[in-house]
């Protein structure tokens, strides 16, 4: 292949999101509602242990009450800190 028509290629592929950095799912966008986040999905596969499917968004409460959308990756830790609290009973002891 010669450099022109790898250049070529190379642009194409560029306008198809060919070489992503992140997962379409991956991607934070703030301008969906909290619907439209609850429907995402980043993964949708199969592997050796079956069906796979990881939503883009956690949908949460925070303390006042108020729903709110988790995002997987950048959020990660706000949403490992929901699954510790939920694993706490009303005495502050860890339920396993």
């Amino acid at each position: 292949m010669s450099n022109q028509e790898h250049e070529r290629v190379y642009r194409e592929s560029n306008r198809d999101d060919a070489y992503r950095t992140a997962n379409k799912g991956d991607v934070v966008d703030e301008s969906k509602s909290l619907e439209e986040k609850k429907e995402q999905v980043a993964v949708d596969s199969w592997d050796p242990t079956g069906h796979v499917k990881v939503p883009t968004y956690f949908p949460v409460e925070d303390e006042t009450g108020e729903e709110k959308a988790l995002h997987h990756v950048r959020d990660a830790k706000e949403i490992s800190d929901v699954i510790r609290q939920a694993r706490v009973d009303e005495d502050g002891d860890r339920k396993w």
